[in-house]
């Protein structure tokens, strides 16, 4: 498919969902308020979008699972019907599978595996898997679709390309998200198609819970292990949404593997900053022993020591309800642009700490609900909500759920709040400094503004002060003085218009001169009132940044 006949096919797909959410917002896309529709009208609409995205193939189908968590940038019922897409294809031809396989390890397939079963046991938009065996082991092979690398770099450059526009006709914080979601996608997509990183996942994975006997990831084949090709060990064991005859007969104690689940995703987040960004029940399972098997790590997120600390200190500010400490966290962890006054999002913080308040004194609350009412807040104010607390969010919504569907008097919350307090000695370690270290740091912080104060008593005394606007400022005040001259442009030319018009007709008499004179003299001045200042605006500076990576 050429480039011309792919980004006419997305555009006329995805243009009337962007008109329709526009009108949502303002009635005349730029005027006007916001256009009134039923639920049913949003749920019929979500659903067409979630059939349009599947359409599309594999990009927007891994793009809408990313979104499917972002209530900062869709709300419902679009968040629930995009996270039902379901990323199953028909599977490619075995001969192209083979001739892949062939191609990536300089073998054929016959002499590197003793059987190879062509019916794959999973298709996905990106690869499939087939068991086979080498000797007397039972191994999957997981091979990358042929195409799929040309195919999602193409899709990547044409929704780089729209961005690009909507960033410029129509800003807002809605738009940076969804920008910087896909941005992430274009990273962790690249990371994806290349199956030794995932290789390097599952064995990182396995050096950080190798004392961990409850828990456990295939061993990856390395001989075998190619950029297309990823052979690892076949491991057995029961979905976790399917348990529920083990249950019964006693075999597993349910109590114990919600413990075990999540006590796996709080440790990866808090302590090891290592977190499996893909969670969904078919890549959670529980074999024999009652060990909670992880596979698919094609998807993983590095949470740096920084935003830890920066998410234990939100954290222990809502404990403590101290709204300031609050609001620094986010600024913090890149919640807050810059260029939003600390004033517009206090109510937004405060509005946080009244819905944790409530979860700490309504008795048994649904985490799937307290999550619910703080991304509503993200969608409402200025907020984008970070990549780490999008994936935990997703995995501690995905975990109630399947407590619910054993036990409808689950308590999600007491049972984080439990598995917390027994993680709570390696998390300080981990997201807290050493005192030496803090020592060290306070010292000089101190040393620093001490000699800092000194200069300023020595430019006193000499009378040396300056006052200095930052360069957003400065930038902020020419772009005013700009606006306004073209506003003022703009009007002149609108009365010269008019004045000229009126003595044109008065010299030809003709009616079709004066109305459209007027007219054109009319839409000046709505154009220099109504319009919004963006739109007057240098449209390259919202353009900057959006770059395919």
């Amino acid at each position: 498919m050429t480039r011309l006949t792919r980004t006419t096919r997305v555009f006329a797909r995805l243009f009337p969902f962007l008109l329709a959410f526009l009108r949502d917002r303002k009635r005349w896309v730029v005027l006007g308020r916001g256009a009134r529709r039923r639920p049913e009208a949003h749920a019929v609409r979500a659903e067409r979008l979630t059939s349009t995205l599947a359409a599309l193939g594999p990009t927007f189908i891994k793009l809408a699972q990313m979104l499917s968590a972002r209530a900062d940038i869709f709300p419902e019922p679009y968040l629930s019907a995009v996270s039902r897409l379901q990323d199953q294809v028909p599977p490619h031809p075995s001969n192209q599978i083979r001739a892949l396989i062939e191609d990536e390890l300089g073998r054929p397939v016959g002499d590197v595996f003793e059987t190879f079963h062509e019916p794959p046991i999973a298709a996905a938009s990106l690869g499939q898997v087939h068991r086979a065996r080498i000797g007397d082991r039972e191994v999957v092979v997981k091979v990358l679709r042929p195409g799929v690398e040309e195919a999602i770099a193409l899709d990547l450059d044409i929704s780089f390309r729209i961005l690009f526009w909507l960033n410029i006709l129509f800003p807002n914080h809605h738009i940076r998200a969804l920008t910087n979601v896909v941005r992430e996608f274009s990273v962790r997509i690249g990371e994806e198609m290349d199956l030794r990183v995932e290789a390097e996942n599952m064995e990182r994975f396995q050096r950080y819970f190798r004392d961990d006997p409850a828990v456990d990831a295939p061993e990856v084949v390395r001989e075998h292990t190619r950029r297309r090709v990823l052979v690892m060990e076949y491991l057995e064991g029961t979905k976790v949404d399917r348990l529920q005859e083990r249950f019964e007969s006693g075999d597993l104690k349910f109590e114990e593997v919600m413990e075990r689940l999540t006590s796996l995703y709080l440790r990866m987040m808090m302590v090891d900053g290592f977190l499996h960004a893909d969670p969904h029940p078919g890549n959670l399972l529980v074999d024999r022993e009652g060990r909670v098997v992880v596979l698919d790590w094609g998807m993983v997120l590095q949470v740096p020591r920084w935003t830890r600390e920066a998410i234990l200190r939100v954290a222990l500010a809502v404990e403590r309800d101290d709204l300031d400490g609050i609001i620094n966290g986010m600024y913090q962890l890149g919640m807050i642009s810059p260029e939003v006054a600390r004033g517009d999002v206090r109510e937004a913080a405060a509005e946080i700490l009244a819905i944790m308040g409530r979860a700490r004194t309504a008795g048994p609350q649904r985490v799937q609900e307290v999550i619910r009412e703080i991304l509503d807040t993200f969608y409402t104010w200025p907020l984008v909500l970070p990549q780490e607390l999008v994936y935990f969010f997703r995995a501690a919504v995905l975990l109630e759920g399947i407590g619910f569907r054993y036990d409808p008097n689950f308590d999600g919350l007491g049972l984080i709040r439990r598995v917390i307090r027994s993680l709570r000695r390696e998390i300080l370690r981990e997201t807290s400094r050493e005192p030496v270290t803090m020592a060290k740091d306070l010292l000089g912080e101190v040393s620093q503004a001490l000699r800092s104060f000194r200069e300023l008593l020595i430019r006193a005394e000499r009378e040396e002060f300056r006052v200095r606007l930052h360069p957003r400022d400065a930038q902020g005040q020419e772009r005013f003085l700009h606006l306004q001259a073209r506003r003022l442009l703009l009007s002149i030319f609108a009365t010269a218009t008019a004045v000229i018009t009126a003595i044109l007709f008065i010299a030809v008499r003709s009616p079709f001169l004066l109305i459209a004179g007027f007219a054109v003299s009319l839409f000046l001045f709505v154009f220099v009132f109504l319009i919004p200042t963006h739109l007057l605006e240098n449209p390259l500076r919202h353009a900057r940044g959006i770059r395919m990576r």
